[in-house]
């Protein structure tokens, strides 16, 4: 059976290992950290600003769903309206979204036993205050929301019950 081989290194490896050793890279991680963290909290704001304007989104989406389920319960299509839209901006105010323009469409057009009554709810939020951050510009959230008239109970459609 032969002998195991032994690696021997020559002279210049051992004196470029023994230079390696002698020099660490002293700084460098300070300086690698100087210039990436400004990079690392620009990406940290970024994606704090996402998830503070996906939460606006659902506080709109929820306005939405409480304004159609208000119009749903209404006795009439005209009060529908009235109920939706009260509700709406009162679930926008309670949220504590600060929308600097608050729209809200309502369809009632199917308003009869069975039928649906569907409420879009538009917020312009300006970047700044979502984000905390100083951003400029603004963003329109929307949602829509619909939500059945009940097929047992009456309701008035032009006067008549």
């Amino acid at each position: 059976m032969p002998a195991p081989r032994t690696r021997h290194l020559t002279p210049a490896p051992r004196r470029r290992l023994a230079r390696l050793r002698q020099e660490p890279d002293a700084g460098s991680v300070a300086a690698e950290l100087a210039v990436l963290l400004p990079l690392l909290v620009l990406v940290l704001l970024l994606v704090v600003a996402a998830g503070r304007l996906a939460g606006n989104r659902i506080e709109v989406k929820d306005a939405a769903h409480q304004a159609a389920r208000a119009a749903s319960l209404a006795r009439d299509p005209v009060t529908a309206r009235a109920r939706a839209e009260s509700t709406a901006r009162s679930a926008l105010d309670s949220s504590g979204l600060s929308c600097r323009d608050v729209g809200v469409s309502v369809d009632v057009s199917a308003f009869a036993p069975g039928g649906v009554a569907r409420v879009t709810v538009r917020c312009t939020v300006d970047l700044a205050d979502v984000t905390a951050t100083g951003m400029p510009g603004s963003r329109t959230l929307a949602a829509t929301a619909t939500s059945a008239v009940d097929t047992h109970r009456g309701v008035t459609v032009g006067g008549v019950r």
